[in-house]
């Protein structure tokens, strides 16, 4: 792995120093076409927002810099930087977050999310490689498929010759980073290429009243590369293959516990945009081999000692897949026919009991594919949108193994029937442009995710809590209806969206015993709330920008003989998120910048227990930078710089006098740094 992020980043350093000569020669052409895919026909009757790639690259993680959007966080509150992979899925509409998250990650088309436990490698995709975000909130059936259940978050990798973008930055908890990413034309190839390595020292993400030798710092060490050829063939037919490989080693903050992931990813897309009187259309094929490695840990009494509990010695893991569309554009009408599939095969192998003493291999394979049609229709000022699909999900060869390490003596054998199912979902809206300054849309929607292998067939132990698997769980079903509205008037821009979900049968970890828990299909989530945002330029040197998300999220247990509390707000899921910022040029050359974000109380398991609530935290991050040419930028930067205790998870562990209580675990505490910017 580390030879080929190397030979990757070897190739990404002559991409970005080969100047871009060709480029003078070449002819303006008359249609750009991309490997990211176009927007959906309809996308204008969404509740979307649009992240710029100046955003995307101003926080030194591309999860934290999204994290402007409301409602949109990681499984807990810290970001990458500190984050178990295990728990870098990712949720829109504070819902119901998950440690597999429940929001689809797409770059330029291709999931990145885990085929083992759907969650996020976070530290493969450096802000300078993207070009810019849209975030749809909702269910997004249509184009965008299974996993889509709260959300999408589509990446779009950045384009250009020379060096597109780079950073170098240094800070305290001795964090450091370093990025680039650029492209070079050589004769009708177009080589774009990136780059990057971050690691930190951490913190120790206990109180110092409840520390003791079990303690430890929370580190991260990774680094990615990345490098994409395309080229032109007849015509405007785009030819995209791109590959990319990333690894990370972290420390989980006690002693001997720690993870590591690498994986590599590879497609090629084919292309032809569509023009009225042509039909345009896509394929696109990838292939991402994974894996993980994770130890766990006990605590001894008086937070005097940790104990191996669980190593995940090996979790290799591959996901393939491929997708299709044809799109038209007629004088009133665009519509787009398509389909696509995942295919995902894994096994999570490793030691547990008293001394490591018993091995474990459980695992199996799945797949999810759909075939959908969608189409938008254009009246005037009114804007009609439809959309159907079908999915074919189906899980296979589900297996659990346990055996004695000293002599291979197998003591538990279970192999899981083979499971599948169909499912179809739609959305469809309207939107009307009243004017130039005001326009109205509604929304209604469906759409599923399907249980990961981890979710399905993995027992697993993090601290005291064991949680136990679960082959039986069946797919989380969304249906929502929103009604929005938003305009522009002179320099103020605004939307606000009110929804209303219910999401069925998510899978969720159940208290059903001391330290013990489930994942099971045991309840519903009605979720009701509203988000909206607005953005303000005072003249050519300020700007403001304001969010907000409300969500009243509760549950609705369906069989009060399960023991669990009606009622209650899903685990880690806040009721309030604001973000808010400005950015000023008080000189030509100094751009200022600041951030506030608030976040309302959280609750750390899934029957509220008030010992273990989060309270509400507001973080402030702020940003001085100065030009020393057109391109290249001197900053300083402070990330929580009035240093708030952002309460990330608690659970009841030992306590250093002995005794057992509520300890909570923090993100990251004030870090201040600097660094130098290049872009283009």
């Amino acid at each position: 792995m580390k030879k080929g992020i190397l030979c990757l980043g070897a190739i990404a350093a002559g991409c970005m120093a080969a100047p871009g000569l060709a480029a003078a020669q070449r002819a303006i052409e008359t249609v750009v076409v991309t490997a990211a895919p176009p927007d959906p026909v309809g996308n204008d009757v969404f509740s979307y927002v649009r992240v710029t790639k100046e955003k995307l690259r101003s926080a030194h993680q591309l999860d934290q810099a999204l994290r402007q959007v409301p409602g949109l966080s990681l499984f807990r509150r810290d970001s990458s930087l500190s984050a178990n992979p295990t728990v870098q899925g990712v949720s829109l509409r504070s819902i119901a977050p998950s440690g597999a998250g429940r929001a689809l990650v797409t770059l330029d088309g291709v999931p990145q999310n885990d085929p083992f436990g759907n969650w996020v490698i976070w530290s493969a995709l450096p802000g300078e490689d993207m070009g810019a975000a849209q975030v749809v909130r909702g269910a997004g059936a249509g184009p965008y498929g299974a996993g889509a259940l709260t959300g999408v978050i589509a990446l779009d990798e950045a384009t250009g010759s020379g060096i597109v973008a780079a950073d170098a930055s240094a800070g305290s908890l001795w964090q450091r980073r370093g990025a680039a990413a650029g492209g070079a034309e050589i004769d009708r190839f177009d080589i774009f290429a990136s780059a990057s390595a971050e690691a930190s020292d951490g913190w120790i993400p206990v109180a110092p009243d409840q520390q003791g030798a079990a303690d430890d710092a929370v580190t991260v060490d990774a680094r990615n590369a990345s490098l994409r050829v395309q080229t032109m063939a007849q015509g405007d037919t785009l030819i995209s293959a791109r590959m990319s490989a990333y690894e990370e080693h972290r420390h989980s903050g006690l002693v001997g516990a720690e993870s590591s992931a690498a994986g590599e990813t590879a497609s090629l897309t084919v292309a032809s945009p569509a023009s009225k009187g042509d039909l345009g259309w896509r394929a696109q094929i990838w292939l991402r081999d994974v894996g993980l490695t994770n130890t766990s840990v006990s605590i001894g009494t008086g937070r005097a000692s940790t104990t191996i509990t669980n190593e995940q010695y090996a979790v290799p893991a591959t996901g393939w897949g491929g997708n299709a569309a044809l799109r038209g554009q007629w004088d009133w009408l665009n519509w787009e026919i398509g389909t696509d599939a995942r295919f995902a095969e894994g096994e999570s192998r490793e030691l547990f009991s008293s001394g490591l003493s018993m091995r474990r291999i459980s695992g199996g394979r799945s797949m999810v594919a759909g075939v959908y049609t969608e189409g938008a229709a254009h009246f005037g000022s009114l804007l009609l949108t439809a959309g159907l699909r079908a999915d074919e999900w189906q899980t296979a060869d589900g297996h659990l193994v346990e055996s004695q390490v000293s002599d291979g003596t197998i003591t538990k054998q279970q192999s899981y029937p083979s499971r599948s199912g169909t499912l179809p979902t739609a959305r469809a809206g309207a939107r009307y442009d009243v004017g130039e300054e005001l326009y109205l849309r509604s929304a209604v929607y469906e759409g599923f995710r399907a249980p990961s292998l981890n979710e399905l067939y993995r027992p697993f132990r993090v601290g005291q809590i064991t949680t136990l698997a679960n082959p039986a769980l069946t797919p989380e079903e969304l249906h929502g209806a929103e009604i929005g509205a938003g305009g522009k008037f002179g320099r103020f821009s605004w939307d606000a969206t009110a929804f209303y979900n219910q999401l069925h049968d998510p899978v969720a970890n159940v208290t059903v015993g001391v330290n013990t828990q489930m994942r099971e299909n045991s309840y519903d989530i009605n979720a009701s709330g509203v988000e909206a945002q607005a953005h303000f330029d005072l003249g050519e040197h300020v700007s403001l920008f304001g969010a907000m998300d409300y969500v009243a999220a509760r549950t609705k247990v369906r069989d009060p003989s399960t023991g669990l509390l009606d009622d209650t707000r899903p685990a880690l899921a806040p009721r309030w998120t604001a973000t808010a910022g400005a950015e000023a040029h008080p000189l030509p050359r100094l751009t200022l910048t600041a951030d506030l974000r608030f976040e309302s109380r959280r609750f750390s398991d899934d029957i509220n227990t008030p010992a273990l609530a989060l309270h509400p935290v507001t973080t402030a991050d702020a940003r001085i930078s100065y030009a020393l040419n057109d391109r290249l930028s001197v900053y300083a930067y402070g990330d929580n710089i009035f240093n708030a205790r952002v309460g990330s998870t608690a659970q009841n562990q030992p306590l250093p006098n002995g005794s057992i209580g509520a300890v909570t675990v923090y993100a990251a505490p004030r870090i201040i740094g600097g660094g130098l910017s290049f872009a283009q």
